[in-house]
């Protein structure tokens, strides 16, 4: 049975128009921090930092960002998305601009780090992806939650080259105020994800729980688990790329306008896996899915260390790397509506969510500091191997099935 806020909104606006206002939310949000590897380098030269001070913040934002998450996916879900959707673009705006004025180390954990990682949990395509599972027909849930995802790369594929050419022409400062802009602009399309408050919705489809309660059945419940530590490493892969990319690429001696395409291509190919991965969702195991994805990752990365780094290896890299990019968030957004409904699903998936940017966390900041301590990033690019093997394997034995204290309660 659909909820009654889907069934609302079904009758008050095209399915198709809450698609289109989500993935517009998604790449602009999505964009300006899938681009932050290259504002790293001009930074640090402006102020005779290290990789390991930028790295830093930027960590600091991926920790905040998953530990925001939950409890704004909780205010969420409890009264609306519209008034989440909106205090976090405009907080990331305000980061944003905050960066360019940030000229310690300090400030900048502050600005990069604490504002726009708690700018991020309250605006990112996790809000937008958990407004697509209230506000859609079950039918059309695991596609939305493809395209969704897929806008999201789409902004780091327009975003990529948009920075490199904005930082060469109005520099690091100017290129982060015309991001600003874009996302104020942004606000308007929040009412569009409007969702009906949990206090004021039926429970018709769900019995209502406490938030202690929901919580202690999610944790309660194996495959919750295992998938929660599967999505560690999604975290510590994409986020140390994303930051430290562009940087190992110029190491190798290529120009910084192939780092941009290279991550540009990540953007562009991942629009291809996470809608293919959104279409598999109703057709295979979610679990094998995802096993395949976190396997094919390592083998993706292995390829880049081992081989000599040109300009072909790389674009090989960013295409090959992009497929897998962001495919695992619909199986795992698919996973947690099986298991528990969408009701708590902002904040159920947030808690996932939590892991991964725990994950890239240590992706960022590691990076940083054993590139300061051994001038190469050698040892995280084999941890993230390792790691994406071990998360094939915990993926696998996930049931595929509505928790058991959802199913005796109803």
């Amino acid at each position: 049975m659909a909820h009654p806020s889907a069934q609302a909104a079904s009758r008050s606006i095209s399915p198709l128009v809450i698609i289109a206002a989500g993935c517009a939310i998604s790449m602009l949000t999505f964009g300006p921090r899938g681009a932050m590897g290259f504002f790293q380098l001009p930074v640090i030269s402006e102020f005779n930092w290290g990789r390991d001070t930028f790295g830093f913040a930027l960590a600091i934002q991926n920790l905040l960002w998953g530990l925001g998450q939950p409890f704004a996916g909780a205010v969420a879900d409890r009264y609306g998305a519209v008034k989440v959707l909106i205090a976090g673009l405009v907080l990331y705006a305000l980061g944003l601009v905050a960066m360019t004025v940030s000229t310690t180390p300090m400030l900048f954990n502050l600005s990069a780090g604490v504002l726009f990682g708690f700018a991020l949990s309250g605006c990112s395509f996790n809000l937008v992806l958990a407004a697509f599972g209230k506000l859609l027909p079950a039918e059309w849930r695991a596609t939305a939650y493809g395209i969704g995802t897929a806008s999201g790369s789409f902004g780091q594929f327009l975003f990529s080259p948009l920075s490199v050419g904005l930082i060469g022409a109005f520099g690091w400062r100017g290129a982060l105020y015309v991001f600003a802009v874009l996302l104020v602009l942004a606000v308007p399309l929040a009412f569009l994800l409007k969702t009906e408050p949990n206090a004021a919705a039926s429970a018709a489809e769900e019995p209502r729980s406490t938030l202690a309660g929901t919580l202690a059945h999610a944790f309660s419940h194996r495959s919750y688990i295992l998938l929660v530590l599967g999505f560690f490493t999604c975290g510590f892969q994409l986020a140390f790329i994303t930051v430290h990319l562009p940087a190992y690429l110029k190491d190798a001696g290529l120009d910084a306008s192939i780092g941009g395409w290279v991550v540009a291509l990540i953007g562009l190919f991942n629009i291809i896996g996470s809608l293919s991965s959104g279409w598999l969702c109703n057709r295979v195991p979610k679990r094998y899915l995802l096993a395949v994805i976190y396997a094919l990752r390592s083998l993706s990365i292995l390829a880049l260390v081992a081989l000599p780094v040109t300009p072909v290896t790389a674009i090989a890299f960013g295409a090959s790397m992009g497929l897998l990019w962001l495919s695992t968030v619909p199986p795992t957004s698919a996973l947690v509506a099986l298991m528990f409904g969408t009701r708590d699903m902002a904040m159920l998936y947030g808690f996932v969510f939590f892991s991964h940017q725990v994950g890239g966390f240590l992706g960022v900041w590691l990076g940083g500091l054993i590139y300061e301590a051994q001038g190469n990033y050698d040892l995280i690019w084999y941890a993230s191997i390792a790691l994406g093997i071990a998360s094939a394997v915990v993926n696998l034995p996930i049931v595929e099935k509505p928790a058991p204290a959802r199913l005796a309660a109803a």
